[in-house]
């Protein structure tokens, strides 16, 4: 049985929505004065603290893009880098007072976006939905795995 069309179309419905979450995300923190980047970084740290490349690697940001990123933020009293004290040629990257009512803020934004995105999505379809895209995600792992020439 030939899967082409509807995988096709599922992929292009998952990109789609995809793209309109994040655009719905990106204008309610764009009116708290927050850019995207920031916000997802802000909403990361406030998990943990972790090092600028451990940051880069969850955010799946190049190291320039994520220095670029922790530079402003520095700037503007969100973020600090602070020495490990496991090893001091290592900062790792620690929110500020501001920064954290700042993380507060996007975590707020998500859980208001959430609740209105998945208001009339029954439970049980949701389970499904993770169940599958857990699936596709194992078989692009697998796909990783497999070295093809550039």
């Amino acid at each position: 049985m030939n899967h082409d069309p509807i995988t096709s179309e599922f992929l292009e419905s998952l990109t789609k929505a995809s793209r309109k979450i994040r655009t719905a995300f990106n204008q309610r923190v764009a009116a708290h004065g927050l850019t995207y980047p920031r916000a997802r970084t802000l909403f990361r740290l406030a998990k943990q603290n972790m090092t600028q490349s451990e940051l880069a690697c969850d955010l799946e940001l190049e190291q320039a893009t994520i220095v670029r990123i922790l530079d402003r933020m520095e700037e503007t009293g969100l973020v600090e880098r602070r020495p490990d004290g496991k090893d001091r040629r290592i900062n790792l990257i620690v929110l500020t007072p501001l920064g954290e009512e700042q993380a507060a803020l996007v975590r707020s934004v998500g859980e208001d976006l959430r609740m209105q995105i998945f208001a009339n999505v029954d439970p049980k379809e949701l389970q499904n939905g993770i169940a599958l895209l857990e699936r596709i995600a194992a078989n692009v792992a697998e796909m990783s795995d497999i070295h093809v020439p550039a």
